[in-house]
């Protein structure tokens, strides 16, 4: 059976928009139109939002287990009319990861999972460390970490600390990736909180009101750490051209005016690393032609950043969003999705409805996997209107084409665009979706006074 192997030199470009915000417990600001660039062209591919310090008081967190929290529910209700669809989410107290993906890319997101770590206050109540995302895109494992570090000056190796803590214990499932570091790309983002060492306040602000921030980039304590810490030096970061984004008065640009008057600092920041090369020892020569780096090179990811800037547009909290964009160069390890699924015949809520799915590459497919039926629009894969539960006797053949029923009470009984899709218990992603159909007003709308009654071309 075919793969859906690219030919050799073929190649794909995908762009990723990563967004990280101490948003300081504050309400999400109705338009994030801005901060996610939706008016820029080409148009992002996946978007990773990375917020810190969410309201997070016990009360507050419990009722969010309930439902999307609002921060979730602003970005999903801006991106979901653009054709983003939530992937994932992870959330510990007050850090937030989220994933959106362009729709045509979810069959080929998988494997996902998600984790954290706490390392504040002795690991009580969760208020640092870090929440980590990762999954499958095209085949290259890619990792988002989303952190809070210790604050405070005099805090630097306590930070470096807390980072290859959670590097080294995040556990994650897979056995070639069962640490953030395995991942073929890693991006490591948040409130890190290193500061800006040795010089004074008014030093510090005349060299940002001048535009001269060069001036303050050698003794950024991030900066300096990764001079000693080998780790460290394997994240790349593009240059601070940007001024500080913490810590502001609150709905200005105006840096702290309080008693405290904190220094100016770039604690909020985007790093990558790309998996190094490894090199087979002498005696592992004879393995090397099936060695995994085999792979690495025939299906190379190369990340480029396009930008890397702040928001200052944004005042709720006292820090400034920072947002980076990414270029992914790389090449489909496949591009057939794992199951075809699609609608049969006319769809309507005035009969029974119909639908194909075809299992066309082997996977670990369970009895609980579905098949959701989406409006077009829809927010992430719970977001359905109804679904019905593939075939429960056995599992399916591959090339073997299932037909299934659902109820005629289960369709919307108004028009309007959908999808099928079909969702894998296991790999907790829509692994296969349909082409956009249309299901037709039903003579029960009219019937239920859901839309007027049409005589002879007359709305009554």
């Amino acid at each position: 059976m075919s793969t859906g192997r690219l030919q050799s030199g073929g190649r794909d470009k995908c762009r990723l928009h990563i967004v990280t915000w101490n948003v300081a417990t504050a309400e999400p600001p109705e338009d994030v139109t801005s901060l996610l660039q939706l008016d820029v062209q080409p148009p992002a591919d996946l978007y990773v939002i990375g917020l810190q310090e969410v309201n997070a008081t016990p009360v507050r967190f419990i009722s969010d287990l309930l439902a999307e929290d609002a921060w979730s529910h602003v970005f999903m209700d801006t991106l979901a009319p653009r054709g983003f669809v939530k992937v994932t989410s992870m959330r510990m107290q007050g850090l937030l990861l989220l994933v959106f993906a362009k729709q045509l890319h979810l069959p080929f997101i998988r494997n996902i999972q998600a984790t954290y770590t706490r390392t504040g206050f002795f690991g009580y109540w969760g208020n640092k460390g870090g929440v980590t995302v990762r999954f499958s895109f095209y085949g290259h494992m890619v990792c988002f970490l989303n952190c809070h570090l210790a604050a405070h000056m005099n805090y630097a190796l306590q930070r470096v600390d807390e980072i290859e803590y959670i590097l080294e214990t995040q556990d994650l499932d897979l056995s070639d990736t069962p640490h953030v570091r395995d991942h073929k790309a890693v991006f490591w983002f948040g409130d890190l909180n290193f500061r800006i060492a040795d010089h004074g306040l008014h030093f510090l602000r005349s060299s940002i009101n001048s535009g001269r921030l060069n001036l303050l980039w050698n003794k950024d304590q991030l900066t300096m750490m990764k001079k000693t810490e080998a780790f460290l030096q394997e994240f790349e970061e593009g240059p601070l051209n940007f001024k500080p984004t913490y810590k502001f008065d609150r709905n200005s640009e105006t840096y702290d005016t309080s008693g405290k008057k904190r220094k100016p600092a770039w604690t909020d920041r985007i790093l990558w690393r790309i998996k190094p090369k490894t090199f087979p020892s002498e005696d592992e020569d004879e393995k090397a032609s099936t060695s995994s780096d085999e792979g690495v090179d025939e299906y190379p990811l190369l990340v480029t950043q396009d930008k890397y800037t702040s928001d200052m547009s944004y005042g709720a909290s006292d820090h400034k969003p920072v947002i980076a964009t990414f270029s992914l160069e790389l090449k489909k390890c496949f591009d057939t999705p794992l199951v075809h699924v699609s609608p049969l015949g006319v769809w309507s809520a005035d009969q029974e409805a119909l639908l194909n799915y075809t299992v066309q590459e082997d996977f670990l497919s369970s009895t609980w996997d579905w098949i959701g039926l989406y409006k077009v629009g829809f927010k992430s894969a719970f977001d359905y209107e109804t679904f019905v539960w593939v075939r429960e006797e056995e599992l399916p053949e591959i090339n073997e084409v299932i037909q299934l029923h659902v109820d005629k009470d289960e369709i919307p009984l108004l028009s309007g665009h959908y999808v099928l899709g079909y969702y894998s218990t296991n790999m907790k992603s829509i692994i296969g979706l349909s082409a956009d159909f249309q299901i037709l007003e039903s003579k029960r709308a009219v019937m239920e006074g859901l839309v007027p009654e049409n005589i002879n071309g007359l709305n009554q």
